[in-house]
């Protein structure tokens, strides 16, 4: 849980961490299970996963860790992802950091992984880091909950990190020059050379790694605090914001008003984050306050198709595996990280998932199996063929983020550590 925090100003509301306010709603929000609406609302059945501990490494870091994100490999590339980068919140010090896996791959006398993740380099960071994402191999960008959007590089031959580009309060309340009137950005996509930022102030920012001035903002574009982003497509990006609505922007079209919009029924319950399907576009996952997973398809209707009963607690990241998405993974508040697995049997997982990476693809697209697309959107619970399985049996404390790779898994605690799982599907 966060650490008090000083209590905000008048002219000053970024001056209370975003993350922080988030996490004093979570008494009050665990009790709150909402009722669907007439949509399908699915029990789950969880297993707790003993072995998975047993491949995992552990790394005490002695900075509560926000995000965790693998950097990506060469569209060619076929060895597991080596690489990490990590942020930092809640501390007088935050940081970046970028790491090596190392040695994990080997196995000791007994059968059990060894090594854990090295420390390659890391940067001082002004304010909580609220998200980030890699930009391509060398570059990372970064949000700050006082506003600031940056780019830094990490220098492979003498492994230091630097500031490339940084966009000075790039999110405000009503005085950009003021001293306190930085708004949290909360969320970042990035298409190189294009980076899409949202933020508690509900402004939208079209940014250029190799710009200074932002290539376009809207700065009305939601009422209410933007929690997250992704990209629906190149020229399209998706939105969820803390009143449960799901919104589409085309950024083809000048008018500064969504294309879509989509809202959860009855209670307007805070969605913190958003994925979607990497080859069937019209299918969304996002996870909100109450810890619930929603499947929505923008194709038709404006609510989610099915609801999922999931975390006691926030759900603060959700993301499809990148190349088998039939796999999905959350991770919450309540200490809890879940493997959603629509598979049809364990014998069909296709070998694929134990190399390769986000950027490379080892299957055509006519021969994904279309009956475990359609899983996910099924409002049928007696068809559904879903395994789920908590990956932190001992759970403690929140887990903030997560990231899957090929056949890899990081995720960074408030517990101060991050952990490493390289053998995810063996």
């Amino acid at each position: 849980m966060a650490s008090p925090a000083p209590p905000g100003h008048a002219h000053c509301p970024a001056s209370l961490s975003l993350l922080a306010r988030r996490r004093r709603a979570a008494a009050a929000n665990q009790q709150r299970r909402r009722q669907a609406g007439g949509r399908s609302r699915r029990e789950v059945v969880v297993v707790a996963a003993a072995r998975a501990m047993e491949d995992v490494c552990a790394k005490f870091v002695s900075q509560k860790v926000s995000k965790a994100r693998w950097r990506p490999l060469p569209a060619a590339a076929l060895q597991p992802p080596d690489i990490f980068a990590t942020g930092s919140w809640d501390n007088e010090d935050n940081r970046i950091s970028i790491w090596s896996v190392g040695d994990l791959g080997s196995v000791g006398l007994n059968g059990e992984y060894q090594g854990e993740p090295q420390l390659l380099c890391d940067i001082r960071h002004s304010g909580d880091v609220m998200d980030m994402q890699f930009l391509d191999q060398e570059r990372v960008v970064v949000a700050s909950s006082t506003g600031n959007v940056t780019i830094f590089r990490h220098h492979q031959n003498n492994q230091t990190l630097s500031t490339n580009q940084r966009w000075e309060k790039a999110h405000y309340h009503v005085d950009r020059s003021a001293s306190c009137g930085g708004a949290a950005c909360t969320g970042v996509i990035c298409n190189n050379p294009e980076v899409v930022t949202v933020g508690e102030d509900g402004r939208i920012n079209l940014l250029r790694a190799d710009q200074k001035d932002a290539v376009r903002t809207i700065d009305n574009a939601d009422s209410s605090t933007l929690h997250a982003v992704t990209f629906l497509r190149t020229t399209e990006i998706l939105t969820v914001n803390s009143i449960g609505q799901l919104k589409i922007w085309d950024l083809r079209q000048q008018r500064n008003e969504p294309s879509q919009i989509f809202s959860l029924t009855g209670d307007r319950v805070p969605l913190h984050c958003v994925d979607r399907h990497p080859n069937q576009q019209h299918i969304v996952a996002t996870g909100g306050q109450d810890g619930m997973l929603s499947i929505w398809d923008i194709r038709q209707g404006t609510m989610p198709v099915s609801l999922l009963n999931a975390h006691e607690a926030e759900m603060w990241e959700v993301h499809f595996h990148p190349s088998n998405p039939d796999h999905l993974f959350t991770c919450s508040e309540d200490g809890s990280l879940w493997h959603w697995d629509t598979s049809t049997s364990v014998a069909e997982k296709p070998s694929f998932l134990h190399q390769g990476g986000r950027s490379t693809t080892y299957f055509s697209h006519n021969t994904i199996n279309q009956s475990l697309v359609s899983a996910w959107l099924s409002n049928d619970p007696t068809k559904d063929r879903m395994e789920i399985t908590n990956l932190i049996p001992n759970q403690t404390l929140s887990v903030n983020s997560l990231d899957i790779l090929g056949p890899c898994l990081v995720y960074g605690t408030d517990a101060e550590a991050i952990y490493v799982n390289r053998h995810l599907f063996a």
